[in-house]
């Protein structure tokens, strides 16, 4: 396993080499507002946490989920070539919302603000 540091280095060119495959390699329409956030690595590097976020934080996140499961053989072959590295870790991933919560947090505030001013 990787010490801490080479692990966040690791992880900010998966997450880096990630976005840039999605955003000029991927051709599937249902990716195009997307980004990644974030990446976890399990200890053993077999696999990589990958999360998402949608531009559109009341978008359904379930075919954007579908998109990059198909996709993500391709994603993992692409990497293992932009990233010299013997195991490419297996690509799991999950919606991160907290961009939903941000805005449904915003949108409480707002409603308690104009209820008071009332």
């Amino acid at each position: 396993s990787l010490s801490s540091a080479a692990s966040d280095v690791y992880k900010r060119q998966v997450l880096r080499t990630l976005n840039e495959l999605l955003r000029f390699e991927t051709k599937d329409p249902r990716l195009e507002m997307v980004s990644l956030t974030a990446v976890d690595l399990s200890r053993d590097l077999s696999y990589a946490q990958v999360y998402f976020s949608m531009l559109d934080p009341n978008a359904d996140p379930a075919p954007v989920l579908e998109g990059l499961q198909r996709a993500s053989g391709f994603l993992r072959g692409r990497l293992g070539r932009e990233i010299k590295i013997r195991h490419v870790p297996e690509l799991r991933f999950s919606h991160d919302d907290s961009a939903a919560e941000a805005q449904r947090i915003s949108d409480l505030i707002e409603k308690a603000v104009e209820t008071r001013d009332e």
